[in-house]
C-alpha cells in the first residue's frame, strides 16, 4: 500500500490509479432539481440519472473497471454449457476461497434467494449479526425470522471501535439455546455491515462465531459483498492481520465459513454475483434452483464477459493500492464533515459516507422519514443523489404498525475509482450547507406505498413547502451558482 506524505502538510488521500476514459456529467439547476424530486416522489431511486450530478446512491454495479478487466472481456467463451470462462471464474475463487463448490447467479439477492430456498422453512430463525433490506425479505418470505445480533457498540452513531460489525457472542450462543440448533437454519455474518455505516467484522470475531456454529453443526454463512472494504480494515485496524497479505487475510477468512455469496455488482467491480459452498451434499441442493430461476450451470443469469471482467476482478481485489482508495476517500469525507459539525456515523467504515439524520433534522419524528427528507434536500442542495437507510427501508408489520429503524442514515457511495477527489469536496460543501440550513428540512410522508421493499418504488411528498424554501434560501445564499 502506498505511504506517500505532502510536503505541505496536507493530509489528502493520493489515487493510485489514472483516468482513462471519462463520461460528462450535468448539474441541473436548483429548480429544476427540485421539480424532478417531486416527479420523482422524493425517492431517489426514482431520479433519472441524467438529472443527477453525483450518483452516490450505491457502489452496486456502479464501480470503474481496470484497463485489464475491460481487456479480458474480449476473450470470453460464450458456449451455453461447458464454457472456458466459467472455468476461469470458477479456478479463481477456489484458489481465493478454498471453496470446492460454485454456482453462479445474476447479483447478489439471487443467491439469498437460493440460500432461503434451500435452508430456510416456517418457524426457523437466522441469526445474523445485522440484516440486509433483500435478505431479510427472502427469509421471512419462506416463513423464517431474523435475530441481530450485533454487538451493542454496533449501533452507537460516534465510536472509536474499530470493528462495529461484530457478532455478540453471548447473545448468538442465548439465541441457540432458545431455539434449540435444529431451528438456526443457519448463521450469516456480513462483512461488512452495509446498512449500519458499512462498518467491518474483524477475523478474530468470526473465528469465535464459527466456532459456535461448528460446535453445534450450524451452517455459517457469509455476505461477502462488502468484503473487500473489510479486508483493507482488518489488514489496518487489525493487529493479527497487520503482518498478513491480503491474500492470507481472505483465505483465513474464507476458512473459517461454510458458504460464501456475494454480489460481483460490488466484489470484484463488475456484474454477477455466486454462491462458494464447501460441502458437496449442500450443494447439490442448492444446484437445482440455478437453471430454475437463474440459468444453466455455466453462466447462471451472467453475461459471460463480465465473468471474464470478474475473474480480474477478483484477483484485483487482493492488491491493497486497489482496495484502499474507496475506504480513504471514505474516511476523508467523514473527517471533514465532522470538522464542520456535520453528524456522520464514525469510525469511518466502508461503502460510502453515512449521514446521520436522526441529529441532522432531529426535529423530524420517525414517522416522517428522517433520512428520505434528507436524501432528497441533498438532492435538491447539490444534484447529489444518495440514499435513504433507515424507517423507509424497513417494512410495516403484519398489522400495518411502522417499523422503527435503529438508525436514521442517509447513504452517500463511493464508487471504487469513479469519483475525483474535487467531487467529494463538492459534496462536502453541499452538506455543510444543508446542516447549516437544517431547520428548512421538514418530514415526508407516503402517497404510494407498495407493500414489499417499498424504498425501491414508493413515492411520498412534502408535509409543508419546506423544499420551495430551501431553494429560496440556496438562491439568497448562493446567487445563480447552480
Amino acid at each position: 500500500m502506498a505511504n506517500v506524505a505532502f510536503y505541505g502538510g496536507e493530509t489528502v488521500p493520493l489515487e493510485m490509479h489514472k483516468v482513462r476514459i471519462v463520461q460528462k456529467l450535468s448539474l441541473p439547476p436548483v429548480e429544476r432539481r427540485l421539480e424532478v424530486i417531486n416527479q420523482a416522489g422524493n425517492n431517489t431511486f426514482l431520479l433519472q440519472n441524467a438529472d443527477v450530478f453525483l450518483d452516490m446512491l450505491t457502489d452496486s454495479g456502479v464501480n470503474a473497471m481496470s484497463d485489464q478487466q475491460q481487456a479480458a472481456m474480449l476473450v470470453a467463451d460464450d458456449s451455453y454449457a461447458g464454457s472456458a470462462t466459467y472455468t476461469r471464474l470458477e479456478s479463481k475463487l477456489r484458489e481465493l476461497f478454498g471453496m470446492e463448490w460454485f454456482l453462479p447467479t445474476h447479483q447478489g439477492r439471487a443467491c439469498e434467494h437460493i440460500l432461503a430456498k434451500v435452508l430456510v422453512t416456517p418457524g426457523t430463525v437466522v441469526p445474523m449479526n445485522y440484516h440486509f433490506t433483500t435478505t431479510k425479505a427472502h427469509i421471512t418470505l419462506c416463513g423464517g425470522t431474523v435475530e441481530e445480533l450485533v454487538t451493542d457498540a454496533g449501533l452507537a452513531v460516534t465510536s472509536t471501535l474499530p470493528f462495529k460489525g461484530d457478532m455478540d457472542i453471548g447473545k448468538l450462543t442465548a439465541v441457540i439455546a432458545k431455539h434449540g440448533a435444529d431451528k438456526i437454519a443457519f448463521v450469516r455474518v456480513e462483512s461488512g455491515t452495509n446498512l449500519i455505516g458499512g462498518q467491518p467484522v474483524s477475523l478474530k470475531n468470526l473465528a469465535e462465531v464459527s466456532a459456535v456454529c461448528r460446535e453445534h453443526g450450524i451452517v455459517l454463512v457469509m455476505d461477502a459483498s462488502l468484503l473487500a472494504d473489510n479486508l483493507y480494515f482488518n489488514k489496518t485496524r487489525e493487529d493479527a492481520c497487520k503482518g498478513m497479505t491480503i491474500r492470507e487475510i481472505t483465505r483465513a477468512i474464507a476458512d473459517l465459513c461454510d458458504v460464501i455469496y456475494f454480489s460481483a455488482r460490488k466484489l470484484g467491480c463488475a456484474r454477477g454475483g455466486g454462491i462458494c459452498i464447501r460441502d458437496r451434499a449442500l450443494y447439490e441442493r442448492m444446484r437445482g434452483f440455478v437453471p430454475l430461476y437463474e440459468g444453466f450451470l455455466t453462466y447462471g443469469g451472467m453475461s459471460v464477459r463480465e465473468m471474464e471482467a470478474l475473474t480480474v476482478g477478483l484477483d484485483e481485489t487482493m492488491d491493497e493500492d486497489m482496495i484502499n482508495q474507496g475506504p480513504q476517500f471514505i474516511a476523508y469525507m467523514v473527517d471533514e464533515l465532522s470538522k464542520r459539525g456535520v453528524p456522520v456515523i464514525t469510525p469511518a467504515g466502508g461503502l460510502g459516507c453515512h449521514v446521520d439524520a436522526k441529529r441532522f433534522v432531529d426535529h423530524i419524528p420517525q414517522s416522517q422519514y428522517p433520512a428520505g427528507a434528507l436524501a432528497a434536500a441533498l438532492y435538491i442542495a447539490g444534484g447529489i443523489r444518495g440514499m435513504e437507510r433507515g424507517t423507509l427501508s424497513e417494512q410495516r408489520e403484519p398489522d400495518g404498525r411502522e417499523v422503527f429503524a435503529n438508525m436514521e442514515l442517509v447513504r452517500l457511495a463511493v464508487p471504487r475509482r469513479v469519483f475525483t477527489l474535487s467531487q467529494i469536496k463538492y459534496a462536502i460543501d453541499r452538506l455543510a450547507w444543508l446542516h447549516e440550513n437544517r431547520a428548512l428540512i421538514e418530514g415526508l410522508i407516503f402517497y404510494d406505498e407498495p407493500e414489499i421493499l417499498r424504498f425501491f418504488y414508493g413515492r411520498l411528498k412534502p408535509v409543508s413547502d419546506w423544499q420551495e424554501r430551501l431553494v429560496a434560501k440556496f438562491r439568497a445564499d448562493l446567487g445563480d451558482s447552480l
